[in-house]
């Protein structure tokens, strides 16, 4: 009886520990992916370049992010697994965090609040902004097994990508008409700030490829302050101010100059109508004399003796010619 209890005890461990324990369900927001003593299971022999995912990698990047098209376990249940097998489940909603946040270090980066970047003039620089991603459910096999930690890895490739571009950013000048700069290029600092959407677009374009990469899409990258040093915000004040006040003098010339060429016009189309004016009874005048001129002999010299007599009517002394 004592080896029976034994094998009914084996039994039931066995039952409970390995086939009711290897039941599991997946939630709403999660994806799963099964290995089977350490191998994903794959779905033939696809893999990411096969997917949209890697229409964002380049020549060389595409043999090096060549990960295989595991099979996922979509949300529901319940399912089973075998004691050699495993699960890996992963959030797949959309996630934010601070562009500052360090997953390896809590402290770092001033608590995770504020990231620094030098400038092209050699500032040091506060940035604040947020991140929001997501797992990408078409590339969770390099999430699971592409590096170890892949927050990390991703987090850290988002800084050093922000970091090169605000070393080497440069506004663009505006061009006149003779092909010459209008107008001179400001402090770094408040560029940047002048272009945080041109910053924020260039930072979502560069990491458009970060699924095919690391499984770790980006929905967007948002930039909401940079801060300079505290010695030099009193001269960065100051030099916005002396540039808002050539702005208002050149708006204000311009303005001016606009007035008068309205003016000048409006003088011109004033004299034209009133040359117009002038000349038109003369026109006139000249149409009627020729039209008498063409109706028959005699019309013409009638015509000026009547306006002779309506002119010396009108007169109070008249000077006669001496016929001699």
């Amino acid at each position: 009886m004592a080896f029976f209890g034994v094998i009914v005890g084996f039994v039931v461990w066995f039952l409970v520990r390995y086939l009711v324990a290897g039941i599991f369900t997946v939630d709403q927001n999660e994806r799963a992916v099964k290995t089977s003593f350490g191998r994903a299971e794959r779905i033939g022999g696809l893999t990411t370049l096969d997917d949209p995912v890697a229409e964002m990698l380049n020549d060389e990047e595409r043999p090096r992010y060549a990960y295989p098209q595991v099979r996922v376990i979509p949300p529901g249940g319940p399912y089973f697994k075998w004691p050699w097998e495993r699960v890996y489940k992963t959030r797949i909603a959309v996630q934010t965090v601070s562009m500052a946040y360090d997953p390896e270090d809590a402290d770092a980066n001033e608590g995770g609040t504020r990231l620094s970047a030098v400038t092209k003039d050699q500032l040091d620089t506060g940035l604040v902004g947020q991140l929001r991603f997501r797992v990408s459910e078409r590339n969770l096999y390099a999430w699971f097994f592409g590096v170890k930690n892949p927050l990390a890895h991703v987090m850290g490739f988002f800084v050093s990508v922000l970091r090169e571009r605000i070393a080497n950013f440069e506004a663009p000048v505006a061009t006149g008409d003779d092909g010459l700069p209008a107008g001179v290029a400001g402090i770094s600092i408040n560029d940047l700030r002048k272009n945080l959407s041109a910053l924020n677009e260039h930072m979502d374009h560069e990491c458009a490829g970060a699924a095919a990469r690391y499984g770790v899409a980006f929905d967007a990258s948002l930039i909401t302050s940079i801060d300079p040093p505290p010695e030099v915000e009193s001269a960065l004040a100051a030099i916005n101010t002396a540039h808002n006040q050539v702005s208002s003098d050149i708006s204000l010339a311009q303005a001016h100059a606009d007035q008068k060429i309205v003016q000048s016009r409006r003088a011109v189309e004033i004299e034209t109508l009133n040359a117009q004016a002038e000349v038109e009874p003369l026109l006139a005048l000249s149409g009627q004399v020729s039209a008498l001129g063409r109706s028959g002999p005699g019309v013409l010299a009638a015509y000026i003796r009547n306006v002779k007599l309506a002119l010396f009517g009108k007169a109070g002394h008249a000077i006669m010619e001496d016929p001699r």
